[in-house]
C-alpha cells in the first residue's frame, strides 16, 4: 500500500536545483504539498511484482532496425542563430477580423463532401478557406483555439490552388486544417504554449506539416495547448486557456485542446495534435469530435517539440470516422529522421469497409470502477446495448494492473519531460533573462522566467526520479511495470479483436475546478496513458450526450500494435450505429464584431446583432 510522505522545502529547492529552476518560498509550500501527494500515490507501484521482469523504456516493435547513416541538409549559420534570445521578433496576434453577412456553411461540411465540392469545382478553394476564417473570427474570441493566426498566408495558399486547379491525386487538395502548436512550422511562430518560446520561428517544416502541404492542406494557424503538451485542460497555456464549444465555461481537455475545439467549432475540416497520455483523444472525446493516437512509430516524429519521447504520437482529429482514416492516410509512413519511425507499409484506411459481423469487441472491466461519473457510465452502457442489440459480442476483459498505469505513466514522462526540456536554456533560442550575474544564473533565471508552474512541476519531479538513490525506486520500476501493462493488453487481444473503453471519467468540467490539485487532474488520464505506456492506437469518437450536462460522452476503441484500419473499420460501424450528437453552439454571442470587406486593404468595423442566424442554426 502506498505510505504518506513527508516533503520539506529543503528537497523542494534540491529538486529546483537539479531542474536548474529557482522557487520563491509560496512556490516552496507549494510543491512540497504536492509533491508530498504525488509521490505518496506514485508508491502504489510497490504492490507491483515486478522481480525477474525486464524493464520497457520504448514501446518500439522489436522489428524496428536502427536507422542507417544519410545525408541531410545542414543549416547555415544565420538559420540556426535566426531565434537566437538577443533577436528582437515581434509577437505574432490573432487578428478580430468577420466578414460581413450570413455565415457561410461550407465549414460545417465534412472533409470528404467538402473535398468532393472542391474537386468538382462547385466551390474554390478561397471560397472554403474564407468560410473557415469567418468561422475563426466569429468564435475565437469565445473560444481560444488558435494561438496564431496565418490569415494572409491562408489565402495565399488558396489562392495558389485555385490557380493551379484541382488535383485528384492530392489526397486533401484544397482543405482548410490546423495544426497544434507542438508542430514545428517552417516561418510560422511555434511557441508549444510557452513564453519560453513565444518568438520561435523554426528554419523547417515537421514531417506532419510536410505531408499535409504536399497533400493540398491549407494551413490555417497554429492552435492553443497546455504548455509543452503539460496538461489535460488547455489552462496551462502561457497565453490564454481554451474553452468548450459545448459550454464556455468548461475545459475542452488538453493537451490538445485548442485542436479539437477547432474541429468541433468548425473552425477547420481537421487538425493534428499529440498524444502523450491521452491528449487527442481526451479532448476529443470532451468536445465531441473524432481524434486517433497511432500505434507508436506510426507517424515521424520529426519536427515534434518533445515532452515524452517515448510515449509521443501525432495524430488526426476530425468530424467523422472517415475523414480521421483520410488525413491519418497522409500523415502516416515512415521517415528516415526518426529512427523510431516505422518501415510498415501503410494499409489503404480510406477503403476499409464497416462492416462489424464476426468481431468480438472486449471491455475492461476494471475501467468501470469507482471514479466514473453515471452521465458517463450511462452512455457507456447504452453504447453497449446498441452492439448487443446489433448482434456484436461483446467480451468481458481483465487489465488487472489498471491502478499501477497512472503512477507508471507519470513517473517515466515527467523524467522524459525533464530530459527534453533540459535543452531550453536561453543560450541558442528561445527566451533569455537579462542582465544576468554569471552563466548559471542565466540558466536558471532564463527557465525559471520561461516555464510556467505546471511545467516546472514536472521537470522537478522528472529529476528526482532520475536522481540518484531513486532512480531504482521510481523509473527502473515503473519500466517493469510499463512491460507488463503491456503484455496484459497484448494476452487480451487473444480473446478479443479490438477493447471498447471509456475515454474519460468525467464529461468537460469548469475551468478552474482543478487549478490546485494536480494529482486530482492526473487522474483524469486514468483511462487513456495506458495505451501510450503500450504503444497501441486507440480511436475515441462521440457515443452520446451526458443526461445530465448535455455534454459529449466519448468512448474509444483499443487495437493491437499497427491495427489502425481496424479501428476505422470498427468505428465507422459504430458511429452508423449511435445518433449524431449534432454541432456546439455555445461559442455564438447575441452580438459578434465584424468586418466590411472589400477586396482593398481598407477595412471598418460595426456591431451586428445576429439572433436570427442563431435560430435558424438550430
Amino acid at each position: 500500500m502506498s505510505e504518506t510522505k513527508t516533503i520539506g522545502p529543503g528537497e523542494v529547492r534540491h529538486m529546483a536545483q537539479l531542474s536548474r529552476l529557482s522557487v520563491s518560498q509560496e512556490e516552496e509550500s507549494l510543491f512540497a504539498a504536492q509533491f508530498a501527494s504525488i509521490l505518496g500515490y506514485m508508491d502504489v507501484l510497490n504492490d507491483v511484482a515486478v522481480e525477474g521482469v525486464n524493464p520497457l523504456y520504448s514501446p518500439c516493435d522489436h522489428d524496428f532496425v536502427p536507422r542507417e547513416d544519410h545525408a541531410c541538409h545542414t543549416r547555415t549559420h544565420e538559420e540556426i542563430l535566426a531565434n537566437a534570445p538577443q533577436s528582437d521578433s515581434s509577437s505574432f496576434v490573432v487578428p478580430r477580423i468577420v466578414w460581413e453577412g450570413p455565415m457561410s456553411e461550407l465549414c460545417e461540411r465534412s472533409l470528404t463532401a467538402i473535398r468532393d465540392a472542391l474537386l468538382a469545382k462547385e466551390v474554390s478553394v478561397r471560397e472554403v478557406t474564407l468560410s473557415c476564417l469567418e468561422r475563426i473570427q466569429a468564435s475565437e474570441k469565445a473560444l481560444g483555439a488558435l494561438i496564431t493566426l496565418d490569415r494572409e498566408g491562408a489565402l495565399k495558399q488558396a489562392d495558389a490552388l485555385d490557380a493551379q486547379g484541382p488535383n485528384p491525386d492530392a489526397p486533401l487538395w484544397g482543405i482548410p486544417v490546423t495544426v497544434k502548436d507542438a508542430l514545428v512550422t517552417k516561418g510560422l511562430r511555434t511557441s508549444a504554449g510557452s513564453r519560453i518560446l513565444e518568438n520561435f520561428i523554426p528554419p523547417y517544416d515537421a514531417f506532419v506539416v510536410e505531408r499535409l502541404r504536399a497533400a493540398g492542406c491549407v494551413l490555417l494557424g497554429k492552435n492553443n495547448m497546455d504548455e509543452f503538451a503539460m496538461g489535460s485542460t488547455t489552462e496551462n497555456s502561457a497565453f490564454h486557456p481554451a474553452h468548450n464549444p459545448w459550454d464556455t465555461e468548461r475545459v475542452p481537455g488538453g493537451s490538445s485542446g485548442g485542436s479539437a475545439v477547432s474541429v468541433a467549432s468548425c473552425q477547420s475540416f481537421a487538425s493534428l495534435g499529440t498524444d502523450t497520455g491521452g491528449s487527442i483523444r481526451q479532448p476529443a472525446a470532451l468536445c465531441g469530435c473524432v481524434g486517433l493516437k497511432p500505434t507508436y512509430g506510426r507517424v515521424s516524429r520529426y519536427g515534434v517539440i518533445a515532452y515524452g519521447s517515448s510515449l509521443d504520437q501525432v495524430g488526426p482529429l476530425a468530424r467523422s470516422v472517415a475523414d480521421c482514416a483520410r488525413v491519418l492516410s497522409v500523415i502516416a509512413g515512415h521517415d528516415p529522421r526518426d529512427a523510431t519511425s516505422s518501415p510498415r507499409p501503410v494499409p489503404a484506411y480510406t477503403e476499409t469497409g464497416a462492416s462489424l459481423t464476426g468481431l468480438r469487441i472486449g471491455y475492461p472491466t476494471e475501467f468501470y470502477g469507482e471514479g466514473m461519473d453515471s452521465e458517463v457510465r450511462e452512455a457507456c452502457m447504452a453504447c453497449h446495448k446498441k452492439l448487443e442489440d446489433a448482434h456484436i459480442e461483446l467480451v468481458p476483459i481483465s487489465l488487472p494492473h489498471t491502478k499501477a498505469a497512472i503512477a507508471t505513466y507519470y513517473i517515466i514522462a515527467m523524467a522524459e519531460a525533464s530530459s527534453n526540456l533540459a535543452r531550453y536554456d536561453g543560450v541558442r533560442y528561445g527566451y533569455r533573462a537579462s542582465d544576468c550575474a554569471d552563466l548559471m544564473d542565466m540558466y536558471v533565471r532564463s527557465r525559471t522566467e520561461g516555464f510556467g508552474r505546471e511545467v516546472k512541476r514536472r521537470i522537478m519531479l522528472g529529476a528526482f526520479v532520475l536522481s540518484s538513490g531513486y532512480y531504482d525506486a521510481y523509473y527502473r520500476k515503473a519500466a517493469q511495470v510499463r512491460r507488463i501493462l503491456r503484455d496484459e493488453y497484448l494476452a487480451a487481444f487473444q480473446s478479443c479483436d479490438v477493447i471498447l473503453a471509456p475515454v474519460s471519467p468525467k464529461t468537460a468540467w469548469k475551468i478552474g475546478s482543478h487549478a490546485d490539485d494536480p494529482l486530482a487532474m492526473y487522474l483524469m488520464d486514468a483511462y487513456t496513458l495506458s495505451l501510450n505506456l503500450a504503444g497501441l492506437p486507440g480511436l475515441s469518437l462521440p457515443v452520446g450526450l451526458g443526461r445530465e450536462s448535455g455534454l459529449p460522452v466519448g468512448m474509444q476503441l483499443i487495437g493491437p500494435p499497427f491495427a489502425e484500419d481496424l479501428l476505422f473499420r470498427v468505428g465507422q460501424g459504430l458511429e452508423d450505429l449511435l445518433e449524431p450528437i449534432g454541432m456546439p453552439k455555445a461559442w455564438m454571442s447575441d452580438e459578434w464584431w465584424v468586418l466590411i470587406h472589400a477586396e482593398s486593404t481598407k477595412h471598418e468595423y460595426r456591431l451586428l446583432s445576429v439572433p436570427a442566424y442563431k435560430e435558424s442554426s438550430g
